[in-house]
């Protein structure tokens, strides 16, 4: 039985024409994920389909976890065998779950299997994908070249050496760009030990003394300029809470004094160095055109027991919630555009919640003398909101309070190299979404307005935003 046919998750007549007359063959712009540089450069090739598909995705270890399979077999020292067991017995369970679809899609399109994986087959299709695998050589480029992908942004430490971006940026066998992005996180992480392990790590990477706020920011802009030597044009962060409080200079230089020691910071006081920080760095990026995304809302390593039992990435996170996210939010952008250092920046809340929250803020900072679209925008459904559910809320929200014909579309934001059928999910929403506001009436069926709309929410437009000259 084709569970994925030609015509799945699109509802009307229109949405079909949509996604195969425009989006269904347009590249894939994938400029947020967090595939290994390593991996690229060394055109990995898989032992097995457990290493590929189950080897770090923590979406699958959730569903396992919920059917109460045991640790062993999902990150534990099982064979690989019996974990991609444990995974086909879980997968008939998590209907209504994105799960479901996106296992079905990855066995289609990267394997050819229509037969829906479960826990009379797993062996069959255990056998089947391993075999393609080896006779095949399927390797990490393969996955990217045969998915039509153009670009592909990874996420960096701040201290990273970027070999292996030079690597493959040197190597004319592969047409792919592979450009970091700039992720600095751990300088934001006042009162923990990881800033105080941070400090020493960017020290070694360019020798630059951190001793005071000033020279923190200095080493970080330094860093910025090497990424950019290095193809970057890009930056990330991962805010678990969005905290705006205004500070001084020798504010921001106490609060480092006490944090680079190892002391704890008030929550005031800790929103005084974001404030700091992030003003600072709107500053390094405007001035090195770099664009800036915010991730905001995850509250993480939930599970005290497994976290120490396993690490970070593990499945143990979840939505986050605050008070003031708008006053927050407008608070720190505007930090940065009252000196005219507000650069581009999508805003990304884990809670769809603050969809509207962020929609709205991106709309309050759209002026600039660069003729740039939607240079602030809501960006895509992230993590738990890559679904129908979070698409469709994203989708209206955008739709709503700024323009979806500037929307710079999808990323995969993911570790596994055959997670490029989320575009695939993502477009034939989008183009659903389209579909029935058309026939409902609600948009003209003027086949040069749709056709803008919907290649441009599918690639060009982040071809434009992201500078992509290749």
């Amino acid at each position: 039985m084709s569970f994925i046919t030609d015509d799945f998750m699109l509802q009307t007549e229109t949405a079909k024409q949509l996604y195969h007359d425009y989006a269904k063959d347009m590249p894939i712009f994938d400029y947020h994920c967090h595939l290994s540089p390593q991996q690229i450069a060394e055109d990995h090739e898989f032992s097995d389909i457990t290493e590929l598909w189950l080897g770090g995705d923590h979406y699958k270890w959730r569903a396992e976890r919920a059917m109460g399979i045991e640790e062993k077999y999902i990150t534990g020292d099982a064979s690989a065998k019996e974990k991609f067991q444990a995974w086909a017995e879980t997968v008939p369970n998590t209907i209504g779950n994105p799960l479901y679809h996106w296992t079905a899609l990855e066995l289609k399109r990267f394997f050819g299997i229509d037969e829906l994986l479960n826990g009379d087959n797993w062996e069959e299709i255990y056998d089947q994908l391993n075999a393609k695998l080896k006779d095949e050589h399927l390797t990490a480029r393969k996955f990217i070249e045969g998915s039509n992908v153009k670009f592909i942004g990874t996420t960096d430490n701040p201290y990273d050496s970027l070999e292996y971006h030079k690597q493959i940026a040197e190597d004319d066998s592969f047409d792919v760009v592979v450009a970091p992005s700039f992720r600095p996180d751990e300088a934001f992480a006042v009162g923990e030990q990881k800033f105080v392990d941070f400090l020493p790590k960017m020290e070694k990477a360019n020798g630059i003394k951190i001793d005071s706020f000033a020279k923190l920011v200095e080493s970080l802009e330094d860093r910025v300029k090497f990424f950019k030597d290095h193809g970057a044009n890009v930056s990330d962060h991962g805010l678990g809470k969005l905290v705006f409080r205004p500070v001084t200079d020798d504010e921001a230089e106490a609060i480092f004094q006490k944090a680079a020691k190892g002391e704890a910071v008030s929550e005031d006081e800790y929103g005084q160095f974001q404030t700091a920080l992030i003003r600072e760095l709107g500053r390094i990026y405007t001035e090195n055109d770099f664009i800036m995304q915010i991730h905001f809302g995850a509250i993480r390593n939930n599970q005290e027991r497994l976290f120490k039992e396993i690490g970070p990435d593990a499945g143990l996170d979840s939505i986050n919630d605050q008070t003031n996210v708008a006053e927050n939010l407008n608070g720190l952008i505007n930090e940065m555009d009252k000196t005219n250092h507000l650069p581009k920046l999508i805003l990304y809340p884990l809670n769809p919640g603050y969809f509207d929250i962020a929609g709205t803020a991106a709309a309050n900072f759209q002026g600039n003398d660069q003729g740039i679209k939607s240079k602030v925008q809501l960006g895509s459904g992230w993590w738990f909101n890559d679904t129908k559910y979070g698409m469709l809320k994203q989708f209206k929200a955008l739709a709503e309070a700024g323009l979806l014909m500037n929307f710079v579309g999808m990323l995969t934001d993911s570790r596994s190299f055959i997670s490029y059928t989320r575009h695939e999910y993502f477009r034939r929403l989008f183009c659903d979404y389209i579909g029935g506001l058309v026939e409902q009436g609600e948009i003209p069926n003027d086949q040069a307005l749709l056709e803008k709309l919907i290649k441009n929410v599918s690639y060009d437009n982040a071809v434009e935003y992201f500078n992509f000259a290749k």
